[in-house]
């Protein structure tokens, strides 16, 4: 049934923008369905595509301030009929109003129970006397001489080409038409540093190594953070007699969540870059900025949205490095508990213990390496009678689409396996730590598949 966060609509009408209005200016947001009743009964949507782009040119063109990175639009399917998802976030620039009837009774409105109601006058003043006015979008960049031919190569990879418009379309621009933050930001070059150190010990005291990446995009910054954490997140192996269990240090999937959620709701306002730090037996992510204002601990938990830059939530989904809107702290939550955040006025800490797994061996067969498969004294993981094969029902299906079609991209394998692209780049890493495929050739190469698969 209906709630204060779930709102029904048998099919798409002239009321959609006023529900989504109600929403941004809702403290936790909330989520349109269509082609469901009001009894919650499922009807259907007859034009999915059709009205999914309406939706979003809808919401671009009829919303002020603008809403683009607020909202998601996705398709589902319930008792075998398609249906629309429109995932609306709470704005951090309230209010929001139908751009017609401008900041009045008549454009603005509120979620209030299971309705969108008309906001008062008083209600109006008061919102837009808090606004946020040190969004970076609305700073202007202290450099002009921009340039985004990285920002340019990262679209053209998901076969997007941008236009000469894509600085206005992408809200790179101050209302005067000037680069704001966030394109410089975005920009080739900038002096955004961002920090990776490894420790030797539980402390900050023995620094064994240092990498800095940044003064460049945040895109290529943040793949290249992804990139080195990849490599730290090493398998440990626990083998008996029956079975080889492989364990990574971190969860990948938790952990790639919590490393984009640093990049993207950074506070870059106060000038302070997330930054990433290794120690024996944890690793941290630290990013500027406590929980936006009105959203409480257990919503942000409950994966209720309040982006804090939304012009780069937008261009991060755009590149599939963001998911579903309020997806990333549910699905870290999935494999680490909530003690693992620690929050202050000024600052977000995610703390990730290592899984440690000590490598052992049931004798019943002999010692490590020994008869089953090689002399003794082989390493740990040495081949048995051939490559050790232990890969999931889906690891396998993942395989024989390779095999079908090496340029496969993630994007297309998530839709053909009909799950997320996260959880695509999941079994991807996997089959990549198995040493059961390899890239060649970056985004435009092709997988290779190892001899004995």
């Amino acid at each position: 049934m209906e709630t204060n966060r779930i709102e029904y609509k048998q099919i798409l009408t002239d009321a959609l923008e006023k529900e989504v209005i109600a929403f941004l200016n809702y403290k936790e947001g909330g989520i349109i369905y269509i082609g469901i009743d009001k009894n919650g009964n499922v009807t259907g949507v007859a034009d999915t595509d059709g009205d999914m782009l309406k939706i979003k040119d809808r919401l671009k063109t009829n919303i002020s301030p603008s809403c683009i990175g607020l909202f998601d639009i996705v398709s589902e399917q319930r008792n075998g009929l398609d249906i629309i998802k429109v995932i609306v976030a709470s704005g951090p620039e309230k209010p929001y109003f139908l751009r017609k009837y401008g900041m009045s009774e008549k454009g603005c409105f509120l979620r209030i129970g299971t309705a969108a109601e008309p906001m008062p006058q008083k209600n109006i003043d008061q919102l837009y006397a808090k606004r946020t006015r040190n969004s970076i979008s609305k700073i202007k960049s202290n450099q002009q001489n921009l340039t985004f031919e990285q920002l340019h190569i990262y679209y053209l990879a998901t076969g997007v080409k941008l236009n000469g418009k894509f600085s206005t379309n992408l809200e790179l621009l101050t209302d005067e038409g000037a680069f704001n933050y966030v394109a410089y930001l975005l920009s080739d070059k900038n002096a955004v540093s961002i920090k990776l150190a490894k420790y030797k010990g539980l402390n900050r005291v023995n620094l064994i190594e240092n990498n800095e990446y940044g003064y460049e995009s945040l895109i290529k910054a943040t793949k290249q953070v992804l990139d080195k954490i990849e490599l730290e997140n090493k398998t440990s192996a626990e083998i008996t007699s029956k079975e080889r269990k492989e364990n990574r240090l971190w969860n990948p999937i938790a952990l790639r969540e919590a490393i984009i959620n640093a990049f993207v709701h950074n506070d870059y306002a106060t000038e302070v870059p997330p930054k990433f730090e290794i120690f024996d037996d944890r690793l941290e992510i630290t990013s500027s900025g406590g929980l936006p204002e009105g959203l409480s601990q257990e919503e942000f938990f409950e994966g209720f949205s309040v982006p804090r830059n939304k012009e780069i939530m937008r261009i991060f989904r755009d590149l599939d490095l963001v998911e579903q809107l309020g997806s990333g702290i549910p699905r870290i939550l999935e494999t680490y508990p909530k003690s693992c955040f620690k929050f202050s006025d000024n600052f977000l800490r995610m703390s990730f213990p290592i899984n440690k797994v000590i490598q052992t061996q049931d004798y019943k067969d002999g010692p490590i390496g020994g008869p089953i498969g090689g002399p003794i004294g082989s390493p740990i993981g040495s081949p048995i009678g051939g490559p050790i094969k232990n890969l999931t029902d889906r690891q396998k299906e993942v395989l024989e689409l390779f095999r079908e079609d090496p340029k496969l991209s993630r994007r297309k394998l998530a839709e053909i396996l009909k799950i997320n692209v996260s959880a695509a780049q999941g079994h991807i890493d996997a089959l990549k730590d198995k040493a059961v495929i390899e890239r060649v050739g970056g985004t435009r190469g092709k997988w290779i598949i190892k001899e004995g698969y």
